[in-house]
C-alpha cells in the first residue's frame, strides 16, 4: 500500500506538470492524489469500486477546496490532477475492446461500471461544491485578516 501512495503521489505531480500547475503548488497536489488513492484503495474491497470512488473524490474534493483557500489559488489546480488517479480509463478501454471483437455482455457489463464510476466522482464533486465556502476557511486567515492582525 505504501508503494501505492507514493506511485500516487509522484502520478499526481506528473498530471501537474502536464496540466501547468505552478511548482509551488506540486506538494499539495501530490498529498492530494495520494490520499484520494488511500481512501479508494483503502475501501474498494469493502464497500465496492463504485462507493470507494464516491468516498475517494469527496476526500480529494474537500482537500482541493481546503487547499484552495490556504494558498489562496482556483481550486481546479488541486482538483484536476487529484481526481486523475480516479477517472475509470481502463473501464473505458475494456468497454472498446470488447465492442470491437464483439463481446456485447462483456462490454455492457464493463461499460455499466465505468459509467457508475464516472456518476460516483461527478456526485462527489457535486455534493462537496454544495457545502458553504465558510466551512473550507477552518484554521486560515484572509489577507484581510492579516493585516487587520499586523496593524
Amino acid at each position: 500500500m505504501i508503494w501505492e501512495l507514493i506511485a500516487a503521489f509522484f502520478g499526481t505531480i506528473g498530471f501537474s506538470v502536464l496540466f501547468h500547475v505552478p511548482t509551488r503548488f506540486y506538494p499539495w497536489c501530490g498529498l492530494i492524489g495520494a490520499v484520494g488513492w488511500g481512501v479508494y484503495a483503502g475501501l474498494q474491497g469493502s464497500i465496492g469500486m463504485v462507493m470507494a470512488t464516491l468516498a475517494a473524490t469527496v476526500a480529494i474534493v474537500c482537500l482541493s477546496r481546503f487547499f484552495a483557500v490556504k494558498k489562496e489559488c482556483p481550486v481546479t489546480i488541486f482538483l484536476i490532477s487529484g481526481i486523475f488517479s480516479l477517472v475509470p480509463g481502463a473501464g473505458i478501454y475494456w468497454t472498446a475492446y470488447y465492442l470491437v471483437v464483439n463481446e456485447m455482455s462483456q462490454a455492457s457489463a464493463k461499460g455499466i461500471e465505468t459509467l457508475k464510476v464516472a456518476l460516483a466522482i461527478v456526485l462527489g464533486i457535486v455534493l462537496v461544491f454544495e457545502l458553504p465556502q465558510g466551512l473550507f476557511r477552518i484554521g486560515t486567515r484572509s489577507k484581510k485578516d492579516k493585516i487587520n492582525h499586523q496593524s
